[in-house]
C-alpha cells in the first residue's frame, strides 16, 4: 500500500508506531503534551490494533502501563512530552527493572539546537533513567530519507527485543521533534510503500536452553524446594513443573504466598505454606535443616526463612532464566539460568519407595499448623488485619486477578494465605517493594480482564490516589479491599516502634482521612465493612464494571500485638 506523507514528524511517527504494531504491540499509554503530539496522533491512528489510552498523571500512567505489561506478559509503550514529564516515569522504571517487566518508554524532546539555551520545558533527557533501562538511546532528528527510515525501523525492533531479552525491563528512546508538531503540511512529499517496507517483521523468538536433572539432587533425601515470588505467564504449567520436580525428588515445596503454587494446591501433595511460622520454633528449625535447597524464582519475603538459610548454609541452586544475581544471602549457590518448565525437558522418572522421614516430618507439621491457623481464624469475629488475607484466599471467584500491595498485606498473605485450587492470579510490585503506584498498577492489571481485586493498606492507597483519574478510561471492574489502620502497620513490627516519640508522628504517620469522602470526590463507590460475612458476600460475586472500595477499619497497635503473639503460638502445642 502506497502512503503519501506531507508532514515529516508524522512520517517518522508512523514508522515508529507501525513497526511496533507489526511486532505485536497492543497497548500504548499516552500522557498529554505538545512535543509528543506527532506520536500521539500516530498511535491514535493505529486503533484498533493498538489501544491508545490517555492518562493525565505521568507517574500514574507509568504504573498503569506496568500493570498492563504484567497482565499481558508483553511490552507496553509509554509516551510523554518533554521536560519533567518523563521524570515522573522514574519509579515505575525502577520497578520494571527489578520486576523484569517489559516497558518501552518514548520521551519526546526538543531538537539539539533548542537545548542548553533555556528553551521552555527542556531538560537533559539523555540517559534520564541512569542505569535502570535494559538499553537506551536517542533517535536521530526526523528525516525523509529511506535509509534513515530503515534505521528508525530497525532501532525500534531492537528496542522491542531488549525490553524482553535476555531479561524483561525498560528500554528508553528519547525522540527529538522540530516544529510543526501538529499534522499540518510542512513541505514534505514522501511516498512510502508500507507493505514492502514492513515485510519480514516478526516478534523475536525466546531462546530456550535445557539442563538435565543434576545427579546430586536425585541422591539427596533431605532437600527442599522453595517456590519464591513469581508471576509466570502460564501459572498452571509453572506449578505443574514444580510439582513434577517435587514428586521426582520427594522434596517438600515451601511456597511463598505470592507464588501461584498456593493457588493450584491439588497439583502438589508436598506443599508447605506455613514455613515462616514453623521456623519460628527453634526445635523445628533445627530438626528440619536441609542438606540441599532448590530455589525457584526470587527469594520469598519471609525474614525467618532467609535467616534460617543463612544459619544452616545448605548447598543451593537457583532456577531462573534471568541474567541477574538472585542470591541476596551470598551462600553456596549455583545459578541454573533456565525456566523450571524446561528443566530436564520433563524427561525423568519418579523416585521409587515411600516418603522419606524428612519429607514426612515437614508434611505432618504443616498439617498441624495449618489446622491451628484455620480453626483460630474461623472463630474470630472481630475485624483484624490478618484474617483478611486468610479469608480472601478462599472466597474469590476462580481465576480472579488479585493485586497485593506492599508492606503488611504482602506479609499477611505469606503468613496466612491458605492453599486453594481457585487458580487466583496474584500480581504485585515486589521488584523494588515500594508503595508508589499501587492503585495505578492494579487498574492496569484489571483493565479488560475479568473482575479484579486489590488488597491494600491505607497509606499505599493514599500514595496513589491520582490513579482514580484513570476511572473514565478504565474498562472492567476493580474491587479494592482497603485495610484502614490509620497509618503504617509495617512499622509497628519493627524495633523503631518502641521509640515514641518520634514513632507515631514520623513513622506510623496517621492521616485521618475519610475514605468515603475521598471516593465521592472521584466518583468511586465506597462501602464500610462491618463483618466478615459482609466482606464474603461482596467478594463471592464481583461486579463487572466500575471501581469500588470496601473499607475495613482495624486497630493498628492491637493487630501488631496479635501477630507477634500468635505467629509463635501456632507451633507451641506441637
Amino acid at each position: 500500500m502506497q502512503i503519501v506523507f506531507n508532514n515529516l514528524n508524522q512520517l517518522w511517527s508512523y514508522v515508529v508506531t507501525a513497526t511496533l504494531k507489526h511486532l505485536g504491540l497492543s497497548c500504548a499509554v499516552l500522557c498529554p503534551g505538545s512535543r509528543s503530539a506527532p506520536l500521539t496522533v500516530a498511535f491514535a491512528k493505529q486503533a484498533p490494533e493498538i489501544e491508545a489510552i490517555p492518562i493525565l498523571d505521568e507517574r500514574s500512567a507509568a504504573f498503569f502501563a506496568l500493570g498492563r505489561a504484567k497482565a499481558m506478559g508483553k511490552p507496553v509503550v509509554l509516551v510523554c512530552t518533554s521536560g519533567t514529564a518523563g521524570a515522573n516515569f522514574y519509579p515505575a522504571v525502577i520497578e520494571a527493572k527489578e520486576s523484569r517487566v517489559p516497558l518501552l518508554i518514548l520521551t519526546t524532546d526538543r531538537p539539539a539546537e533548542l537545548r542548553e539555551c533555556h528553551s521552555g520545558q527542556t531538560i537533559d533527557q539523555v540517559k534520564l533513567y541512569g542505569n535502570y533501562p535494559n538499553w537506551q538511546t536517542e533517535l536521530a532528528t526526523p528525516s525523509a530519507d529511506r535509509g534513515m527510515l530503515g534505521y528508525l525501523r530497525q532501532t525500534v525492533i531492537y528496542a522491542w527485543e531488549r525490553c524482553q531479552f535476555p531479561t524483561g525491563g525498560t528500554v528508553h528512546l528519547n525522540i527529538p521533534f522540530r516544529d510543526p508538531l501538529a499534522p499540518v503540511p510542512d513541505g514534505t512529499d514522501f511516498t512510502l510503500d508500507s507493505e514492502e517496507f514492513f515485510s519480514g517483521i516478526f516478534p523475536p523468538p525466546l531462546a530456550i536452553n535445557n539442563y538435565q536433572l543434576p545427579r546430586e539432587w536425585q541422591q539427596c533425601q533431605q532437600g527442599i524446594i522453595i517456590a519464591g515470588v513469581a508471576q509466570p505467564k502460564q501459572p498452571q504449567e509453572y506449578c505443574r513443573a514444580i510439582a513434577r520436580l517435587s514428586q521426582t525428588l520427594q522434596w517438600p515445596v515451601l511456597a511463598e504466598g505470592l507464588s501461584p503454587v498456593r493457588n493450584y494446591a491439588d497439583l502438589n501433595p508436598y506443599l508447605i505454606s506455613t514455613y515462616d511460622i514453623i521456623l519460628r520454633n527453634q526445635k523445628f528449625a533445627q530438626e528440619l535443616t536441609p542438606e540441599m535447597v532448590i530455589h525457584i524464582g526470587e527469594m520469598p519475603t519471609s525474614k525467618e526463612l532467609r535467616n534460617w538459610l543463612i544459619t544452616t548454609n545448605p548447598q543451593r541452586w537457583v532456577i531462573d532464566n534471568c541474567a541477574k544475581n538472585l542470591d541476596p544471602l551470598h551462600g553456596k549457590t549455583t545459578h541454573l539460568r533456565i525456566s523450571v518448565e524446561h528443566l530436564g525437558n520433563g524427561k525423568w522418572g519418579m523416585r521409587n519407595g515411600e516418603w522419606g522421614h524428612y519429607l514426612q516430618k515437614w508434611c505432618k507439621i504443616e498439617a498441624k499448623v495449618r489446622k491451628n491457623i484455620d480453626e483460630l481464624f474461623e472463630n474470630i469475629e472481630e475485624l483484624i488485619e490478618s484474617k483478611a488475607a486468610w479469608l480472601i484466599s478462599q472466597i474469590l471467584p476462580p481465576q480472579t486477578p488479585l493485586f497485593i500491595s506492599n508492606s503488611m498485606p504482602v506479609r499477611d498473605v505469606e503468613f496466612f494465605w491458605k492453599p486453594n485450587n481457585l487458580g487466583i492470579r496474584s500480581y504485585f510490585n515486589r521488584g523494588a517493594n515500594g508503595i508508589d503506584g499501587t492503585l495505578s498498577t492494579a487498574l492496569g492489571i484489571a483493565h479488560y480482564q475479568q473482575s479484579s481485586v486489590m488488597l491494600t493498606g491505607d497509606l499505599a492507597l493514599l500514595h496513589d490516589t491520582n490513579g482514580f483519574l484513570i476511572r473514565n478510561k478504565f474498562i472492567g471492574h476493580l474491587t479494592i479491599v482497603l485495610i484502614n489502620n490509620n497509618g503504617g502497620g509495617i512499622f509497628e513490627m519493627l524495633p523503631i516502634a518502641k521509640f515514641d516519640p518520634p514513632f507515631e508522628e514520623f513513622f506510623a504517620t496517621p492521616q485521618d482521612i475519610d475514605f468515603s469522602q475521598l471516593c465521592a470526590t472521584y466518583g468511586v463507590e465506597h462501602e464500610l465493612i462491618s463483618s466478615w460475612k459482609q466482606l464474603e458476600e461482596r467478594l463471592k460475586l464481583l461486579p463487572s464494571q466500575g471501581i469500588r472500595v470496601l473499607e475495613i477499619i482495624t486497630n493498628r497497635k492491637r493487630d501488631a500485638k496479635w501477630r507477634k503473639e500468635y505467629l509463635r503460638k501456632f507451633t507451641q502445642d506441637l
